[in-house]
């Protein structure tokens, strides 16, 4: 692939981080527990090891093809138009993607903070932002997330930590009251929001530089062994404050903060929480965005995926004013819609081209 930009696979690993982590881990806990119960952890650890088999896939695809995305390798082994074909759910949950991530900012500061403030006036300024974004590159994103995870990692740890005199360890057990049915329903809705998702890193790998050798693949799975260990983190003290209201709390570790209140010194941190949200929301919209301009730039042949970023940021945002009726139709779309498309868009294009690219050895 001919490109000027370039990242080191630290920095991949950082915006790894941050677009499997941003919005999870505050979106995550609550509708999991409701579906999981206490396995919520347990199915974290099944969706995360089936996340981890797509990336292994991805990063031997990668090997094979170090140049190339999965667009462009996808053609060269099973031609333009099936490609073309193939990438119709992939291209739509993308952009379907775009627009959950941006419209929860809006439900979220809606139903939390700013009751009486209509939803655009928080889901533009997100669009406007990450479309800028994406238009000054891969390689500035990388410098700019790294500063604001290390923030987002201190606000989170402490509310945490600081959250430890309420956390009750009685409420974990038993482990699976109800069998492993809802273990296993948790498990598949978490593979559909965040795993399946680290589809989109297939067409971010070419900008990784080629003087790093092989160090690219322990950096993704270190990364993504550590994204499963801070969503499990985060649920099991979900479940260690609230116990059985666990899974009404919409926004948990949300709620967690609100209860934090050191000696009336430390009060109302939950301010914190929401600005993570909102920065990690907005890192991984910008990812997110600047994935699907590739991802058409390669498909049609274009010159430059920056003119197509504004235009595409605006679909996204209209989207956001059509695509539901109300809040309770958009939660029952995050919540059953959500992980069967994701699954199926991204997990059976990737399972299909890699036992291609396995059969035909030898195109390169």
């Amino acid at each position: 692939m001919k490109k000027l930009e370039s990242v080191s696979p630290m920095q991949m690993g950082i915006l790894f981080f941050v677009f499997m982590t941003g919005s999870s881990i505050i979106n995550i806990p609550a509708p999991l527990i409701g579906k999981a119960e206490n396995a919520a952890w347990l199915s974290l650890l099944i969706s995360g090891a089936a996340g981890m088999a797509m990336l292994v896939c991805m990063l031997y695809l990668h090997r094979r093809f170090p140049a190339l995305s999965f667009v462009q390798y996808s053609s060269k082994l099973v031609g333009s138009w099936p490609t073309l074909i193939l990438s119709i759910l992939p291209l739509s949950f993308i952009l379907h993607m775009l627009t959950a991530i941006v419209l929860d900012i809006g439900l979220f500061m809606r139903s939390s903070m700013m009751r009486e403030t209509p939803i655009y006036a928080f889901t533009f300024p997100v669009f406007l932002v990450a479309a800028l974004t994406v238009v000054a590159g891969i390689e500035v994103m990388a410098r700019m997330y790294s500063l604001i995870l290390i923030l987002i990692v201190i606000f989170i740890a402490s509310v945490l930590l600081l959250g430890t005199e309420h956390y009750n360890l009685t409420f974990l057990v038993p482990v699976m009251p109800h069998g492993i049915k809802p273990m296993l329903n948790g498990a598949f809705f978490t593979f559909g929001f965040p795993y399946a998702e680290v589809f989109l890193f297939a067409m971010l790998f070419p900008f990784v530089r080629k003087s790093s050798g092989g160090r690219l693949n322990l950096v993704m799975l270190l990364t993504l062994i550590l994204n499963i260990v801070t969503l499990c983190v985060s649920t099991v003290c979900t479940i260690m404050m609230f116990g059985p209201l666990a899974g009404v709390k919409k926004y948990s570790l949300f709620e967690l903060a609100r209860t934090i209140d050191v000696q009336e010194i430390l009060t109302r941190i939950e301010s914190v929480i929401g600005l993570s949200l909102i920065a990690g929301s907005y890192m991984k919209t910008t990812i997110t965005l600047y994935v699907l301009c590739l991802y058409i730039t390669h498909l049609l042949k274009l010159k430059d995926h920056r003119s197509i970023v504004m235009p595409i940021a605006l679909v996204a945002f209209i989207n956001t004013l059509v695509g539901f009726s109300s809040d309770m139709q958009w939660v029952e779309i995050v919540s059953v819609v959500h992980p069967f498309w994701g699954s199926t868009a991204y997990a059976l294009p990737l399972i299909l081209i890699t036992v291609v690219a396995f059969i035909r050895k030898s195109v390169r």
